[in-house]
């Protein structure tokens, strides 16, 4: 028997090697075509002998020597349903940017309640859904929100100075967002480029993106009660 145990342990160890093996030729075959860049995953498929490569957020797909890249979707004939797109969400749900990875010096900071719980906004002015999202703000209570100014819109760069310069950022800030009341303009040296970098490197897309204290990423306006339990989940996952 456990001469038995012995070769199956041992075949399958030859086949994780090999595997191992394999994703490393792939890796390294991708690697020139994209300069400066990270290869964020790579593992072969069940279909077709492809791999599947993560790059800059971006699947695709590719043979065992990376002569061939393909964008798309792959549907499985049986269920009619896309693989790539559950593929997607589960890099999605699995993203994570820690807090403590963000410019938060330079976030407007707004403490409600006890602040205990932490929540990062990237979020623009002039952004209908970001204003949306702030009305959804006002009930939640007991967290410490980081106001990151990212403004992609046009016009926002002047608008979000004009916020930071503010004598009173919080009250400029709700003023605007809450009341439609524009703060007055102003300049100053504000952190808004550093603000613009650190959104690129940490490639966020849109506005509003909210990240929590877990690390966890949700993209675009949600509502009070997903917020709630979002920060409820990621208060529990870092105790």
């Amino acid at each position: 028997m456990w001469v038995k145990r012995f070769i199956f342990t041992l075949s399958l160890c030859l086949i994780t090697g090999v595997v191992a093996a394999d994703e490393k030729a792939v890796r390294k075959a991708i690697a020139p075509h994209f300069p400066g860049a990270k290869i964020e995953s790579l593992q072969k498929t069940p279909y077709l002998g492809l791999y599947e490569v993560l790059v800059g957020g971006e699947l695709f797909y590719t043979d065992e020597n990376a002569e061939y890249f393909i964008f798309g979707h792959i549907v499985d004939t049986k269920t009619k349903t896309s693989v790539t797109s559950k593929r997607l969400e589960e890099i999605k749900a699995a993203r994570r940017i820690p807090l403590d990875t963000l410019p938060l010096e330079h976030a407007i900071k707004i403490v409600k309640g006890n602040g205990e719980r932490k929540l990062a906004i990237f979020t623009d002015p002039n952004c209908p859904y970001c204003k949306r999202l702030e009305k959804e703000l006002v009930g939640i209570s007991n967290v410490t929100i980081y106001t990151l100014l990212y403004p992609v819109l046009r016009g926002s760069v002047e608008l979000s100075t004009s916020i930071w310069c503010a004598q009173d950022q919080i009250k400029a800030w709700n003023d605007l967002m809450l009341e439609d009341i524009a703060p007055k303009d102003s300049s100053c040296e504000s952190p808004i480029q550093a603000l613009l970098e650190s959104g690129r490197e940490n490639r966020v897309t849109g506005t509003p993106t909210l990240i929590f204290s877990d690390g966890s990423v949700v993209g675009g306006m949600i509502p009070s009660a997903n917020i709630e339990e979002q920060l409820q989940k990621a208060s529990q996952s870092v105790k």
